[in-house]
């Protein structure tokens, strides 16, 4: 056996892991098992586990110390579960424990074949107009499967606080920006006080995914125009459905010109239809009016204004790595500006 590792330290425990597998799917060959990270850092970490029965996927929060809320992996395994017999599409989970086991919460899913999108395109794939078209409406309309679920139905009714949602969101992202900012950004703080004084009146509350877009999706790689599955429920709850429409929407017209070097992008690339063209897609499906979607673009710059914060004061900490982000100081005026331009006045 062997298994990832970070800071030296073993993270998974395949002595656990690989008999507690071999109970859950009835298969022996999981106990020869290995673990290779394919995702790290400062959110939750991924493993794929490789044996002779096949591959699956864990995940578990990272080393050190973590907030309480933070990294919540059964969070991550009730919605999946939940949502593993809707349209919304999810990997299946295999088994779960809530820390018992390993010292820390996680859970092993399947692994779903497919693409995740993020830099670059493959080669051939999604090549021509009327593909990319098919990928971003089916990327809308998965969000619209997603806000058209019955929490009800699916045992999610007390998954969150819907009432005073926004109003929670601008507040908590101010406090955060007031935490990591270093120097006064009069567009950042002008874009808060603007959104907090001109909050909308929120549709009826849905299960909201919380930080919904292209590459935290699987794409099928021989259909662009399929969502395979459906990834990162860390930050999901019961929301304002408008604030996941506004997040993509970001991340799909207006990173690559705000800030490329933090979050490479293909859906600027010609052929791609643009974000109203999402937006109208994504209201045919559920019926809600995008009246106030300007609102909730300038809320998702916002967000994105104090993200790239944290990461500039990761980057001065010397804790990522030696990543070179290019001027984030510029960055985030310009993300603020953009969202300003939004705002109401």
């Amino acid at each position: 056996m062997s298994s990832g590792t970070a800071d030296g330290e073993s993270l998974v425990r395949l002595d656990v892991v690989g008999p507690l597998l071999c109970r859950a799917t009835g298969d022996d060959r999981w106990q020869q098992l290995e673990a290779e990270l394919i995702v790290g850092g400062k959110s939750n970490l991924t493993y794929r586990l490789i044996s002779p029965a096949g591959e699956l996927v864990l995940r578990r929060p990272p080393s050190g110390s973590i907030l309480p809320t933070a990294h919540d992996m059964m969070r991550e395994v009730r919605v999946q579960r939940a949502l593993a017999g809707t349209t919304v599409p999810v990997p299946p989970i295999i088994v779960s424990d809530d820390g018992g086991l390993l010292g820390v919460p996680f859970y092993v899913m399947a692994k779903v074949p497919g693409l995740v999108i993020r830099g670059h395109l493959p080669d051939g794939f999604a090549a021509a107009g009327a593909e990319r078209e098919a990928l971003a409406y089916a990327l809308a309309d998965c969000l619209a499967a997603l806000h058209g679920v019955d929490r009800d139905a699916v045992a999610l009714t007390d998954f969150g606080r819907p009432e005073g949602f926004v109003e929670r969101q601008v507040r908590r992202w101010r406090e955060q920006w007031a935490a990591s900012t270093d120097v006064p950004t009069p567009a950042v703080e002008a874009l808060a006080a603007r959104l907090a004084a001109s909050i909308p009146r929120s549709p009826a509350s849905t299960i909201v995914h919380g930080d919904y877009r292209l590459d935290n999706c699987i794409v099928d790689d021989h259909s662009p125009g399929r969502v395979a599955a459906v990834l990162d429920w860390e930050l999901s709850t019961l929301g304002d459905p408008l604030t996941d429409l506004g997040m993509l929407l970001f991340y799909w017209d207006a990173v690559a010109a705000l800030a490329p070097t933090v979050v490479p992008t293909v859906t600027s690339l010609p052929g791609f239809p643009r974000g109203p063209d999402i937006a109208r897609r994504w209201a045919d499906r559920t019926g809600l009016s995008l009246d106030d979607l300007d609102w909730y673009r300038a809320l998702a710059h916002f967000k994105f204004a104090v993200i790239v914060q944290g990461i500039k004061a990761r980057v001065n900490a010397g804790v990522m790595g030696g990543q070179d982000f290019g001027d984030l100081t510029s960055a985030v005026t310009a993300i603020a500006e953009a969202g300003l331009g939004l705002a109401p006045a």
